[in-house]
């Protein structure tokens, strides 16, 4: 029987959700006066400061195979300099509450790539329901977009589909090549290397010396790094030691909830009935997606056969 979560780990549980969902409404805020480039790099150094102390407390070791480098700089892209920036980038043009939604959508495209990619992950019916409902949430929310077109928030609003889908992909090529690492290494490294190609892209194409320096802005950095980039990847460390991968995802489920909110209080974004529609799509489309009914294999990748006697 698995163990019942304790208090505190709900209580680190919740903190998490409102530590990510946060973000999108500060990443809002500065770039009201920051170059995305530069609000990456600028949440990135103090988020690569915060795991590095705690990788030198906890003496953990860095790996010794020079392969596992150029797997966590791919991940490092494809899971923080392509979505950050994207993120960023589009939330000039979008509100904190539609990016959180949006941004949401990220286990339906991690569905579809592993499907692609992984042996293990098919496409079953529920699945495949999930994604039809999921996938039906994203339209109602970019519809209004759509009739505005590129001259509206639809650029916008790809730029956070993308985002997601970078994600996704990052999660699908770390399960398919980086094995061994421990979490917190990991993560220290992604978020290393990410600094320092943001920092690079920041100099080169951000004008980071255009940047209006005000106290929201400062704030904005660092709630980003310090607790966006740098505490909620080790709350997220402590609950997957001990909840796991499966349960520790949930917290996908209070990302846009966080984001709404906080969106309506802080900024006084409306709400629109298009908004509250995708949005309950997107979380039922996930939910049915991740259900334990009508999990018969319809698409995906047959595992090889493993000969009689070798290991994984």
């Amino acid at each position: 029987m698995a163990r019942r979560p304790t208090l505190v780990e709900w209580l680190v549980f919740l903190a998490l959700g409102a530590a990510w969902g946060s973000s999108y409404l500060f990443i809002k805020i500065g770039v009201e006066t920051i170059t995305p480039f530069t609000l990456v790099a600028g949440r990135l150094a103090i988020g690569a400061a915060v795991l590095a102390l705690v990788m030198r407390l906890r003496g953990q070791p860095l790996p010794t195979e020079r392969s596992t480098y150029w797997h966590l700089v791919v991940v490092a892209l494809l899971g923080i300099v392509i979505p950050f920036s994207l993120i960023s980038w589009g939330e000039q043009t979008i509100d904190s509450a539609l990016a959180a939604i949006l941004n949401g959508t990220v286990p339906l495209f991690a569905i579809v790539l592993a499907a692609v990619v992984l042996a293990d992950e098919p496409i079953t019916v529920n699945r495949l329901v999930g994604l039809a409902v999921g996938f039906g949430g994203v339209i109602v929310l970019t519809s209004p977009g759509l009739r505005e077109g590129f001259g509206g928030s639809l650029p916008g609003q790809l730029a956070l589909i993308g985002a997601s889908i970078s994600y996704a992909a990052a999660g699908v090529y770390a399960r398919r090549t980086v094995r061994g690492v421990p979490a917190l290494t990991s993560a220290f490294l992604e978020v290393g290397f990410a600094f320092l190609i943001t920092l690079v892209l920041a100099v080169a194409f951000g004008s980071p010396w255009a940047s209006r320096i005000e106290a929201e802005a400062l704030l904005s950095v660092a709630w980003l790094g310090l607790i966006g980039s740098g505490l909620a990847f080790l709350a997220f460390f402590y609950l997957l030691e001990r909840w796991g991968a499966t349960r520790t995802a949930l917290v996908a489920y209070l990302l846009p909830v966080v984001g709404i909110i906080l969106g309506v209080l802080v900024l006084q974004e409306a709400v629109s009935l298009p908004m509250l529609m995708g949005t309950a799509l997107i979380i039922g489309g996930i939910a049915l997606a991740s259900s334990r009914y009508g999990q018969r294999r319809l698409i995906g990748r047959r595992a090889e056969a493993v000969p009689t006697g070798t290991g994984r």
